[in-house]
């Protein structure tokens, strides 16, 4: 196993500056999912870490050895990629025991490496194929099965689920959550699926135009989003992102024409400060005393049903229903919990801290 650090990782393609400075420390061991929108620079990290790419700036280090200037076939990493990248005339074992013929491995130890793989993944059956009487899910595994005979530091992941259907997509994550923590071995994986991300990893890394903007564990990122992109992209579906003003002296917001305490927080930048107040939809709560939305679209899901609602201005909210939801022109009257509310400063996006925070 080996732990992963990245130093100010920068990279441009002429004028364009793609990573704009990645600072990362990741342990031994763990899965750290890079998650973001098209664009963000993920795909372009990854790269970076393989050796596919060379960094206009900074240092890339696994298990404390630099490797920023080493060739790929030196990093001691294995890669997945999404489109399986098997050899089509080759069968399900030659494919997975190929890397070790070129590294001059004997027969009965490719043998035995193949055989422990092919276990591990299912694939006993399979071993005589070739790539184009294989499913999906299937050709995912051989390639998974091509990395794992190696034994590499480094496991690299770029978008492997994304040619396969949604309910393969489910079990294939499964699999390779398993996997990676029977093996134990370090792994970046890349996706714009924040399901994936989610229930993947044991951190994730949020990009956004080529910044890293959060770096902390799922559940933190669920729980306290670092900015407002943060918030909205994380979440199925997303935070309501709400306009607000901050009020008294920092310990109440308003949402919509109704005053809220914010549950013992006091915020700086009282007296009409300006604020983006979040919620998920899951949080709102449905109450004949609450403020009354016109109800625009309704999505039945079967055990839930998703209501968006819309006030005069522009404001937008999505309320999670357990069953049944209302009618399409009526009303919803909601309530915000306060605990269940986050502040995010208009300008800047970030998140605001309560000043009386322990």
């Amino acid at each position: 196993m080996a732990g992963l650090t990245l130093q100010d990782l920068r990279k441009s393609f002429g004028g364009t500056e793609i990573l704009k400075g990645v600072d990362l420390d990741l342990p031994d061991g763990e899965m750290l999912v890079i998650v973001g929108a098209s664009g963000c620079g993920k795909s372009t990290l990854l790269r970076l870490v393989a050796g596919l790419e060379t960094p206009t700036a900074g240092r890339i280090l696994i298990d404390g050895r630099d490797v920023t200037g080493v060739d790929p076939s030196a990093r001691d990493i294995a890669m997945v990629f999404q489109n399986y990248a098997l050899y089509p005339h080759m069968s399900v074992f030659d494919n997975m025991a190929y890397g070790l013929k070129i590294r001059g491995l004997s027969r009965a130890d490719i043998r035995a490496k193949v055989d422990e793989a092919s276990a591990l993944l299912g694939l006993d059956a399979l071993l005589a194929r070739k790539p184009r009487q294989l499913s999906g899910g299937q050709r995912q595994r051989v390639a998974m099965g091509r990395a794992i005979v190696r034994d590499p530091k480094l496991f690299l992941f770029d978008e492997p689920l994304s040619n396969l259907d949604a309910k393969l997509r489910v079990q294939m994550r499964g699999e390779i959550r398993r996997l990676q923590r029977r093996l134990g071995v370090t792994s970046l994986y890349v996706t714009h699926d924040q399901v994936e991300a989610m229930t993947l990893g044991d951190r994730l890394l949020v990009m956004h135009d080529g910044v890293p903007v959060q770096f902390a564990t799922p559940m933190d990122v669920f729980e306290r989003p670092a900015d407002t992109y943060v918030a909205g992209f994380i979440g199925s579906p997303a935070m309501n992102l709400l306009p607000g003003i901050l009020e008294r002296d920092g310990s109440a917001v308003t949402v919509g024409g109704v005053t809220i305490p914010l549950a013992g927080r006091r915020f700086t930048g009282a007296g009409g400060h300006p604020v983006t107040v979040g919620i998920r939809p899951e949080h709102v709560v449905v109450d004949p005393a609450g403020a009354e939305w016109p109800v625009e679209l309704v999505e039945p899901l079967g055990s839930e049903t998703l209501v968006h609602a819309a006030r005069p201005g522009g404001a937008t909210l999505t309320v999670k229903l357990a069953g049944g939801g209302t009618d399409v022109g009526g009303m919803v009257p909601v309530l915000f919990p306060p605990e269940h509310l986050h502040v995010f400063d208009r300008n800047t996006g970030r998140r605001m801290e309560p000043a009386n925070a322990a």
